[in-house]
């Protein structure tokens, strides 16, 4: 059976919703922010919701805010200072100096998987100035202790990402890693405008059907934060959007509403199924992302990076 690829918890939930299923172990609260946002957590407490979730048990913090692909900057900045508040939720950032390593993962190369490479670029360093000048060298209050490192993919080093963290992880002896990645999204609309925070970790390129190496807490032996945004959907997904939106016009056509009754009919798992086998072996592979991802990206990764440095560097 085909499974729609998705790295969000809450599009996982939501397919248990539409077929009215309710999941032992799994709670789910909603939180309407002003400024057209939206946060919904997804809480996975048992090994039983984990196993029919398809994830880890953790807590699952999906910020949506639709607007998101616009340049409004001051809406940027909202998202930012929400993202900085979950993050103060999950870390005990303002009970203790914290040494955090930010992992930007991903293929600088590739302008869709940059995200996580891009908001390396843009992070506020302080690692290398505090262990020389010491911890009043800003002149801050707070004096966390922030390192990053861009792995790469493995196509470009030849090693896994989890060797090379790992390597770090031995010599820089950081309490917490927060890993940035981009995310594979099982509805368009979601593409660009959604972040994803969890305190379960990541398994880098799970979306595109890539498995590497889990980055979490048992494969690190530290809390693994893991950030991402949705910025590729599969070809089937955009088929499957095309046809629910070509079954309402169906149904609002008297000559063509038991074709579009019959199709309605079908399960979501059935639809793409019959999608995945109707469409050439060249097309149900491939993964779509918006024509304008290169201004996305960049201003992504910085509304990203500064939600960070924000939760570590208040102003």
């Amino acid at each position: 059976m085909y499974q729609v690829r998705t790295d969000l918890a809450l599009e996982a939930r939501e397919k248990f919703e539409s077929d009215n299923v309710e999941i032992k172990g799994v709670e789910v609260k909603n939180e309407e922010v002003d400024g057209n946002m939206k946060i919904t957590k997804v809480i996975i407490r048992t090994e039983n919701g984990a196993k029919a979730m398809g994830k880890p048990r953790g807590n699952y913090i999906t910020l949506e805010a639709p607007d998101m692909a616009d340049s409004d900057e001051d809406y940027h900045r909202e998202i930012s200072r929400q993202l900085a508040r979950i993050l103060k939720e999950l870390l005990p950032i303002e009970d203790k100096e914290l040494s955090v390593l930010i992992v930007g993962l991903g293929n600088r190369e590739v302008t869709p998987d940059a995200l996580g490479p891009r908001v390396a670029d843009n992070m506020m360093i302080t690692r290398h100035i505090i262990r020389k000048f010491g911890k009043y060298a800003f002149g801050l209050t707070s004096n966390h202790q922030i390192s990053s490192i861009v792995p790469g993919v493995m196509a470009q080093t030849g090693m896994e990402t989890l060797e090379i963290i790992k390597g770090v992880l031995k010599e820089t002896k950081p309490d917490y890693i927060i890993a940035v990645d981009a995310l594979a999204a099982r509805s368009t609309k979601r593409l660009n405008r959604t972040i994803q925070i969890t305190d379960t970790g990541i398994s880098p390129g799970s979306g595109v059907g890539n498995h590497r190496h889990a980055l979490n807490s048992e494969s690190m032996g530290i809390p693994v934060i893991a950030i991402g945004i949705p910025t590729v959907v599969d070809a089937v997904t955009i088929v499957s959007d095309t046809m629910s939106n070509l079954v309402t016009a169906m149904e609002e056509t008297r000559r063509l509403e038991d074709l579009g009754h019959s199709i309605s009919q079908l399960e979501e798992a059935e639809k793409h199924e019959l999608i995945r086998e109707l469409l050439s072996p060249n097309l149900n592979a491939m993964f779509v992302t918006p024509k304008d991802i290169d201004e996305s990206i960049k201003r992504l990764s910085f509304t990203i990076s500064e939600g960070i440095n924000m939760a570590f560097f208040p102003a």
